[in-house]
């Protein structure tokens, strides 16, 4: 059985997907008038988890 390493680039693939994001979220605000956002529901009392918020 012979494998080869494929070399893959991260910072180069990140910034491709960062860009398209950011394509896309221009598209949705400029056509639709909604602007993307992030929200954080926190279940429990579990202290560790304010860590994260």
């Amino acid at each position: 059985m012979n494998t080869t390493a494929i070399r893959i680039d991260g910072k180069a693939m990140a910034a491709e997907i960062t860009d398209t994001v950011r394509l896309e979220t221009d598209t949705l605000k400029r056509e639709r008038g909604i602007s993307p956002g992030l929200a954080v529901v926190i279940v429990g009392q579990d202290p560790a988890s304010q860590v994260y918020v």
